[in-house]
């Protein structure tokens, strides 16, 4: 039922506010409500700026919001069927790392898929928590991981019943989605707080097409993007929980040490009216906006040396469920990687893809992506595939194997070990004292603590040569790896942390 409530945006009607009170401001930031002349105010407008206020009297403080930041985020909770939320404005990671150290002390098992991204593998090296890794179900045809399924979760859970939380990526980067209920009934019944990854599942709250969110499932805390999926500014997300599991004060504290103090008011008000639109209207735009995936994937199938991916193709891969605001198109058959194919979508018909893998390439579409746009989409595949699809057999065949490493020790323990500079080519059977990744999706191929094995190295330089998103702390060709010689590993006996 529609609680008329939600018309109000309380933070970004009183920031309004502030920037048309004529104020004299001997606050930060310097640039004193836009009096500054730049190219960046000519180009944008002085209401920009007048939008841009640090913590005044009457504006609230999000390190402890108790006027209209508070009533925002009681909004957000509201409307996210939450019990509670908090305003991020440095993204998911920082609710990702948030969740990790507000629930697990150093040396606390967690449960959790390998496919996580980096903020995860972070939150782990903060807080000391021991990862029980999860192999998730992997697409050798698509070369990606997908969900996880219930069995192994039981599995792990009863192999570490001491394990204090279960992590979920619900959904992954590319849709797919684990059954997040089922899993969450079971951690509960082993008193098991489980935490969700929602960085890309903003939507679900806001339509009844969408797959199950995690407030609706159960789950005790989820960070979510709101800027991926719901409109609002990049890097303004949220934490949302319900229950009596999670310690808000720890939480509390725990954001307080790693978000600015200087909080950006842009971002928070682009939250506040985000909220507003997606509760009023998003499900009116998100069914039309699944129609017309729904009709471009079917024309796209038509498309000769190129595979559309839908909800049938990922039941039949035993996936639970499938985010069908995702558009996964395997181009492998044109003879081209998805990196290749990524490239020359933006530098032949101005298509800018979110991803890229070596078979496939990923396109999100939200309640902003227009039909305009789905049709250039399919245009630029039409064009590509009758240009490469005619001499197609005549390039190599993209080749790809998904798999994990061998854990060594925890990535608290690697990441303060000694470490040593090598090459790749001499760091085989060593162990990581970096993570090394592709971003997007920021999934590392190797965390710290982690065995370098000749796999691992062939990945690293497949992707160097495939794409220019390749992460690492050093350059080309070279590795940060612990030196074993002069570490002393950690052990439960010398009960370091």
């Amino acid at each position: 039922m529609i609680n008329n409530k939600h018309v109000k945006t309380p933070f970004f009607t009183k920031l309004k506010e502030y920037g048309k009170s004529r104020v004299a401001p001997f606050d930060v930031p310097g640039h004193k409500l836009g009096k500054i002349d730049n190219d960046l105010i000519r180009y944008v407008g002085k209401r920009t700026y007048l939008l841009d206020s640090n913590s005044p009297i009457g504006l609230d403080h999000l390190n402890k919001p108790t006027g209209v930041i508070r009533d925002a985020e009681n909004l957000m909770a509201d409307a996210c069927h939450a019990e509670k939320s908090y305003f991020l404005t440095n993204g998911t990671t920082t609710g990702i790392l948030a969740m990790i150290m507000s629930v697990c002390k150093a040396n606390d098992k967690i449960i959790l898929p390998r496919n996580v991204h980096k903020s995860v593998i972070n939150g782990l090296i903060l807080s000391g928590a021991v990862p029980i890794f999860i192999k998730p179900n992997i697409d050798q045809d698509l070369g990606i991981a997908n969900d996880i399924t219930y069995g192994s979760v039981e599995k792990a859970i009863k192999d570490h019943p001491d394990a204090v939380a279960v992590f979920v990526i619900n959904p992954t980067y590319f849709g797919v989605i684990s059954d997040l209920k089922k899993i969450t009934d079971l951690a509960h019944e082993n008193d098991i707080i489980v935490m969700v990854d929602e960085a890309h599942g903003a939507q679900f709250y806001f339509s009844q097409k969408m797959p199950l969110s995690a407030m609706e499932a159960g789950a005790d805390i989820a960070a979510t993007s709101m800027h991926k999926t719901a409109g609002s500014f990049t890097q303004s997300s949220v934490i949302l929980t319900q229950g009596k599991r999670i310690n808000h004060q720890k939480l509390r504290a725990t954001l307080n040490m790693l978000q600015s103090t200087s909080p950006s008011s842009l971002l928070m008000a682009s939250i506040d009216v985000a909220r507003k639109t997606m509760y009023f209207k998003g499900e009116e735009k998100i069914g039309k906006i699944l129609d017309m995936a729904h009709e471009t994937r079917e024309r796209m199938k038509n498309i000769p040396g190129i595979t559309v991916v839908d909800k049938e193709y990922m039941k039949k891969k035993g996936c639970f469920d499938f985010d069908e605001t995702k558009i996964i198109i395997k181009v492998s058959e044109l003879g081209l990687s998805g990196f290749e194919v990524y490239q020359l979508m933006k530098e032949k018909y101005n298509i800018q893809l979110e991803l890229a893998e070596s078979h496939i390439i990923l396109a999100i579409v939200t309640i902003g992506t227009s039909k305009k746009d789905l049709d250039r989409l399919y245009k630029g595949f039409l064009s590509l595939s009758e240009y490469y699809h005619e001499f197609r057999d005549k390039l190599p065949k993209v080749e790809f194997e998904y798999m994990f490493p061998e854990t060594y020790s925890r990535p608290r323990d690697a990441y303060h070990a000694p470490k040593l500079i090598v090459s790749l080519d001499d760091a085989v059977n060593e162990v990581a004292g970096e993570s090394v990744m592709i971003y997007p999706p920021g999934i590392p191929i190797v965390i710290p603590g982690e065995v370098i094995t000749q796999d691992v190295i062939d990945d690293i330089k497949f992707y160097s040569n495939k794409s220019k998103a390749l992460h690492s702390d050093l350059e080309d060709a070279m590795i940060t790896i612990v030196d074993k010689e002069n570490w002393e590993k950690y052990s439960e006996e010398n009960n370091e942390l």
